[in-house]
């Protein structure tokens, strides 16, 4: 058992890992606007293409290659029943990738940060529908209010985005489907992404690219993108490794303010005044629900085991 100042030392950088991750995601969120002319599926096929090879690195860095090999043996037990599972998994994590690069290079980064702050209300309703879990006092009013704003985008103001529903209903389907299997690992993130190599190799140097018409790619850049995803992602799996399930899960709420953030200041979004009440209203979601993480680390700051990372 931990020292207790040991212990609080381990929490600590946990709590750096995290919110470093969440401001290297919102680094991420920037960089495709920054691309110039390459279009968002060779910028996110790009992204996947120059992720893997870092990420096989971080893997083996961290001795997690054995939930690379326990995620392929499930797949070569049973292919007519966990194959094409997974290339559904695989499809809507491509999904949620391309959504991240498209959003912030055509003017709707805040379309798809809110489907960012909507979907731990998303997950919250799923835990009850699937998994039969128990609203709370605390989880009750947060959903209550998060559909009084999901409301007044409809009535005020033009409804959610297509890219807000994409966000906040395709990533807890992604998550069912992974805990379903028992793939909720780093591992079969690493083998969802190699699945995805394929159409990425065609959108990156396929006709219409821009190395087929013989342009010059923002290399640097590029690099760049494909690192500081596998640095947040590292960073993602350490916190996720140092922290209680509890402050974990609460300092997951940091990421999608830090995207609306990003998408404000430096992209130059603006909310509409007839947006204000769907942000309140999902704001005030959030917090209770803050509130309510923060009383549980509180009175039990090392219960539990941390969830496993799957973005």
């Amino acid at each position: 058992m931990p020292h207790p100042s040991e212990s609080l030392g381990l929490r600590s950088r946990g709590v750096i890992a995290s919110i470093a991750a969440s401001v290297l995601f919102g680094v991420v969120y920037f960089i495709p606007a920054a691309l110039g002319d390459l279009g968002t599926f060779e910028a996110v096929s790009w992204r996947i293409i120059l992720t893997v090879p870092f990420m096989v690195v971080l893997l083996i860095a961290i001795k997690s290659w054995r939930s690379v090999v326990a995620t392929v043996r499930l797949i070569a037990a049973r292919p007519l029943v966990v194959l094409p599972l997974v290339l559904v998994s695989s499809a809507l994590l491509g999904l949620q990738l391309w959504l991240f690069a498209w959003g912030p290079s055509t003017g709707h980064g805040l379309d798809v940060a809110i489907g960012y702050l909507l979907m731990p209300l998303v997950m919250v309703v799923v835990g009850v529908i699937v998994h039969g879990e128990r609203l709370g006092a605390l989880r009750t009013v947060a959903v209550g209010a998060a559909l009084v704003g999901v409301a007044a985008a409809f009535f005020a103001a033009d409804g959610l985005s297509w890219a807000t529903a994409a966000v906040a209903i395709g990533y807890p389907i992604y998550f069912v489907i992974r805990r379903a299997l028992g793939i909720d690992t780093p591992g079969a993130m690493l083998v969802e992404l190699v699945i995805l190599l394929v159409p990425s190799v065609w959108f990156a140097v396929g006709p219409g690219s821009v190395v087929a018409q013989g342009g010059e790619l923002p290399i640097a850049m590029l690099v760049m993108f494909g690192a500081v995803s596998a640095v947040a992602l590292t960073l993602y799996i350490v916190a996720s490794r140092l922290l209680s399930f509890s402050l974990f899960g609460l300092l997951s709420y940091v990421e999608p303010i830090v995207l609306v953030a990003v998408s404000i200041v430096l992209l130059g979004e603006s909310i509409d005044p007839s947006e204000y009440l769907t942000y309140a209203g999902i704001g005030l979601a959030l917090v209770l629900l803050g509130v309510e993480g923060w009383r549980s680390v509180r009175s039990v700051p090392d219960a539990g085991e941390p969830p496993a990372v799957t973005s």
